[in-house]
């Protein structure tokens, strides 16, 4: 038997909370990055991004499990390999991003916002969800204008902490939402969606 869409968007929401709980991971990696960008110094602010970005999924699939998500999704779900071509595309960035760090550390912070703002848009396929195509429109336009602007690596970070923040508890909300629906079996599938 053939999984609709509809069917493995629903498979990856109940597996992973949604998403919320690595947008949250995320934040907190942000949040370390915005203050040591504050109080030490920008390049050090970069590694910690680095760093706490190759921490957020674990610490996604630890926060997932407190708030009683499986943390995984069933080892046939189609989407499963469009979660891992994102996730490539997001390394895959890094180097970009990298490399306009060292001619401007809040450059990089920059760069980041919109990749990222980018990978969440492929999260609204997804999960079924219009909410990431809001995050990851809210990210990169904050990316694009504090590049424009010249603002410093703390800001454009905090930024970045203060919007995933936001997110992460609207998702979070959401989910609960939807667990609480007579409809939960069943996610808001995109508009136009193939296999209804």
């Amino acid at each position: 038997m053939e999984t609709t869409v509809t069917e493995a968007q629903c498979d990856m929401r109940r597996g992973y909370y949604s998403g919320a709980p690595g947008i949250l991971a995320s934040a907190l990696a942000w949040s370390v990055a915005a203050g040591i960008a504050a109080f030490a110094s920008p390049q050090r602010a970069i590694w910690a991004l680095l760093i706490g970005g190759a921490l957020i999924h674990p610490v996604g699939v630890l926060l997932c499990r407190l708030l009683g998500a499986p943390a995984t999704h069933t080892r046939t779900n189609p989407l499963a390999q469009l979660a891992g071509a994102s996730t490539f595309w997001l390394i895959f960035s890094l180097p970009l991003a990298y490399g306009l760090g060292l001619r401007n550390p809040a450059w990089f912070f920059a760069a980041m916002l919109l990749v990222i703002g980018g990978r969440y848009l492929v999260f609204a396929t997804l999960f079924g969800m219009r909410f990431y195509w809001a995050l990851g429109l809210v990210l990169a336009g904050a990316g694009f204008v504090l590049g424009r602007l010249a603002a410093p690596a703390s800001v454009v970070a905090a930024a970045g902490a203060a919007i995933e923040l936001v997110f992460a508890a609207i998702g979070i909300a959401r989910h609960r939402h939807w667990l609480r629906t007579a409809n939960s079996s069943r996610p808001q599938p995109l508009r136009g969606a193939v296999g209804r």
